[in-house]
């Protein structure tokens, strides 16, 4: 019984990790990496065709905008999610598909251009995305589900996004169990909609996230309304749009709460009927599956809305943008505006369009309402510079820049510290993973010598036998070098098809004798079309 971590070590995005037991291989996430990546992954220990279970803390990207790749490779396992995360990831994993296959063409125009030769490929595709939202299973929140002999799961409500959860992992080999809790990302308290983060109260080890370990949120809660308030005002007595690059998950459907309040008292002075967008089809979606998941997912200030006929993220003067059509046609609206829009840390979609219509324009305010991983557009933003480059040409910026503080959907080190403090006894060990590199070496410093809960940060390759409780390899950093590319998208998938195709002959070992002749018959025939 063991665990290999593999993605998010040192890192904040593209969180995996890999656990073996009772002779099953289980992925918990396999996400994106956003942003840049500074440390080198280590290959998944097996083939993508031998894994047997991924378990989905929740729907965000960079835990789960991967699993698509698995099945383009040869999985054909089952992914265990809470309900939520199983609705949300049924429009994400099909979107982040849509980006894939928009990009590799984009490459491929431009490599016309240039008369490159090699064909890019998508990471995956539209199909792949079909294949693995089709091997979703939905759970209750916390109900034990037993995935085979000696296996069970539970999900709790870790208060981060709608669905979000931390995982308890039941495994008994050989007549010894072991207790580990996967966090996810740890939410933020009093947030809107969504419930508190819950607590679990055993475990033997724990695998959890540092994003804020090292940083505080405010101490009072901010007042939102009032902040979004002042900025709106500001803006639109300068005559200028305010451009919101949103996570269409979440993130968005908060604002839209904030905007209901400042909409329905009449906040805004002088521009009382403004026009709200959302840009964003994903976005609108998602909004759709909020409403489905309310009864179990919002927290008691929205449900006494609900209870009282109110919509808490919807209001006059609300459009919703679809079509690329409608999307272009917002810049050519004069009229002082809001625009949310997709992603939210501008590395994709259509805010980057939004971004060069308005970021020379002095009078417009761009408004960043989440983290920002280093390396993506939106950090290069708020950290201040005097000129971008979105679609091939330079463009000045001179929109102000602002940010909500405070305004996150994960706790921050006080928050982490509360959670991973209310298991009723110390585990044996704690995995801090899903941080920066700094990060995660303080708060595992700070759980060492101010709590005396034993933690340590993996880099990825590291393994531990959940057994012996030893680290049975301990990974050293190494620094993502840029490779030449040797072997093509194609081939990958063709080499993937293989390894699928020598699973299906290991698992009917045994069969009937006519069946595995016929098999072994289509194989040959197979083998004989392409050995020339």
């Amino acid at each position: 019984m063991k665990m290999i971590f593999i993605g998010a070590a040192h890192e904040v995005t593209g969180s995996c990790h890999y656990l073996n037991a009772c002779g099953k291989h289980i992925l918990v996430d396999y996400g994106m990496e956003q942003g840049v990546n500074v440390f080198e992954n280590c290959e998944l220990p097996v083939q993508e065709a031998y894994i047997d279970y991924v378990l989905l803390t929740h729907a965000h990207v960079d835990h789960s905008g991967m699993i698509p790749r698995l099945a383009a490779r040869g999985f054909r396992g089952k992914i265990y999610a809470t309900e939520a995360t199983a609705d949300l990831c049924s429009i994400m994993l099909r979107d982040c598909a849509h980006i894939q296959m928009q990009e590799a063409e984009w490459k491929n125009r431009k490599a016309k251009r240039s008369a490159e030769i090699a064909p890019h490929e998508p990471v995956y595709t539209m199909e792949d995305a079909d294949a693995a939202i089709k091997m979703l299973v939905p759970c209750p929140y916390g109900e034990e589900i037993t995935l085979c002999e000696g296996l069970k799961i539970r999900f709790t409500d870790v208060g981060h996004l709608l669905g979000s959860s931390s995982i308890e992992v039941w495994a008994e080999e050989e007549g010894t169990s072991r207790k580990i809790v996967f966090s996810g990302d740890i939410g933020n308290k009093n947030q809107p909609l969504i419930k508190d983060p819950g607590i679990t109260e055993n475990a033997d080890y724990v695998v959890m996230e540092s994003t804020y370990g090292d940083r505080l949120h405010p101490g009072d809660h901010p007042d939102y309304v009032k902040e979004l308030t002042g900025i709106l005002q500001e803006t639109f007595d300068r005559g200028g749009n305010v451009v919101i690059p949103s996570f269409a998950v979440g993130r968005t459907q908060e604002l839209l709460y904030f905007l209901r309040k400042v909409k329905v008292e009449r906040l805004v002075k002088g521009h009382e009927d403004f026009p709200v967008y959302v840009d964003s089809p994903l976005a609108v979606e998602a909004t759709g599956i909020f409403h489905k998941n309310e009864w179990s997912c919002f927290d008691d200030e929205a449900m006494e809305m609900v209870k009282a006929g109110i919509n808490p993220i919807s209001f006059p003067g609300l459009r919703l943008s679809i079509t690329s059509e409608e999307s272009k046609a917002i810049n050519f609206d004069t009229t002082p505006k809001v625009i949310i829009s997709a992603s939210g840390m501008c590395e994709a979609g259509r805010i980057r369009h939004h971004l060069k219509h308005n970021l020379w324009r002095p009078e417009c305010t761009i408004l960043f309402v989440g983290y920002q991983a280093v390396g993506t557009l939106g950090r290069v933003l708020v950290e201040g510079v005097d000129e971008v480059k979105l679609f091939g040409e330079s463009i000045d910026v001179r929109a102000c820049i602002r940010k909500l503080v405070g305004l996150s959907g994960h706790a921050d080190k006080n928050g982490l510290i509360e959670w991973v403090e209310g298991f009723k006894e110390k585990p044996r060990k704690v995995f801090v993973v899903h941080g920066e590199d700094s990060v995660c070496k303080s708060f595992v410093e700070c759980l060492n010598a101010e709590y005396g809960i034993k933690a340590y940060a993996p880099y990825s390759g590291t393994e531990f036998n959940l057994l012996t409780n030893r680290l049975e390899y301990e990974a050293e950093p190494i620094p993502v070098k840029k490779k030449a590319k040797t072997i093509s998208d194609v081939f990958t998938r063709l080499l993937a098809a293989g390894q699928r195709l020598l699973v299906i002959i290991h698992k009917n070992e045994g069969g009937a004798n006519k069946d595995l002749a016929k098999f072994a018959d289509q194989v040959k025939a197979l083998c004989d079309k392409w050995d020339v």
